[in-house]
Parts: C-alpha cells; sequence; structure tokens
C-alpha cells in the first residue's frame, strides 16, 4: 500500500494488484504507456492526456508533473515511510538539510542564499530552468548554508551539487 498526496490535498490510499491500480478502494479504468524519457500517454474515462515528468525528488519521493497544463505535485509514502510515520519517526530522517544537488541538466537563474544563512526545510534557495521550466527548488531540511557552489548565469548537470549546508 502506498498514500499518495496530490497538489498538498488529502493524503489517498492507493494500492497496486493483479487487477490494476486502486484509489480509496476503487479500480482505476486507465491506460498509461510511456512515450520517451519524461512523457506518458494516458488514457482515462474515455480522455487522452499527455503528461510530462518535470522533476523528481527521489530522497523525498516527490513528482511533478505538467497534464493538460496543470502543475501536479505527487508526493508518494511507501509501506516503510508509513511504518516510520506509525512510530513516530519521520522527523528524525528529515531533521538535518543535505548538500542540495540538481534534479535534472539546467541553468541557474537566481540564488536565494549565502554562506552562513540559516534556512528551515522548504525554503526556496535556488530557481533552475530545465526544460523551458522555472523549478524552485527547496531546502531538504534544516541548516545552515556553508557553500555556494554554483552562480547565477551557471550551466549545471544533473547530481551536481549546488549548495551545501
Amino acid at each position: 500500500m502506498y498514500k499518495a498526496q496530490v497538489n498538498d490535498k488529502k493524503a489517498l490510499k492507493v494500492e497496486s494488484n493483479n487487477t490494476g491500480l486502486t484509489v480509496e478502494d476503487n479500480l482505476l479504468d486507465w491506460d498509461i504507456q510511456k512515450l520517451r524519457d519524461g512523457y506518458y500517454h494516458i488514457v482515462y474515462q474515455d480522455q487522452s492526456y499527455t503528461a510530462e515528468l518535470v522533476s523528481f525528488d527521489k530522497e523525498e519521493k516527490e513528482f511533478d508533473f505538467l497534464i493538460g497544463g496543470h502543475n501536479l505535485k505527487v508526493k508518494v509514502q511507501d509501506r516503510f515511510d508509513l511504518l516510520l510515520d506509525k512510530l513516530g519517526m519521520t522527523d528524525l530522517a528529515s531533521a538535518v538539510a543535505a548538500d542540495l544537488k540538481a534534479p535534472m541538466p539546467g541553468l541557474v537563474l537566481e540564488i536565494m542564499v549565502q554562506p552562513g544563512q540559516e534556512v528551515q526545510k522548504g525554503d526556496a534557495v535556488l530557481i533552475l530552468e530545465a526544460m523551458k521550466m522555472e523549478n524552485v527548488l527547496k531546502a531538504p531540511g534544516d541548516g545552515t548554508v556553508t557553500g555556494v557552489q554554483v552562480a547565477k548565469g551557471d550551466s549545471v548537470e544533473k547530481n551536481q551539487v549546488m549548495i551545501q549546508f
């Protein structure tokens, strides 16, 4: 079982089995086909959609999609996350910020922090342009900025360290 939260609204129970995908115990009648890296074709309730995976944060298990001109942010909790949550251990894992790495190749448009600055989880720290979209990158946890490894206008590669905490 998983829980999926779309655009910071109520988390939904999601299960995958031999018959398909169920959301809140309702079987979804849909078809998804991968078109190419980052693009998917979805047929749901006789409607056709193209979905673009704009960004993916593996650590936070957050996906940003663009579907029909609408941005959807999906945060997923797997069974291990749910167990940690049940045991009250979720805050322990994300209490301290780690290095902020580029989630994809792109161009640094703006840096919003400087060394010595205190940040809290979720604070905007950098704007990265990738695939013609501006992505606001946020602090992965509470901490102090110890280094900024990029400058405005720099091109970055995927997984390149941009800000150190």
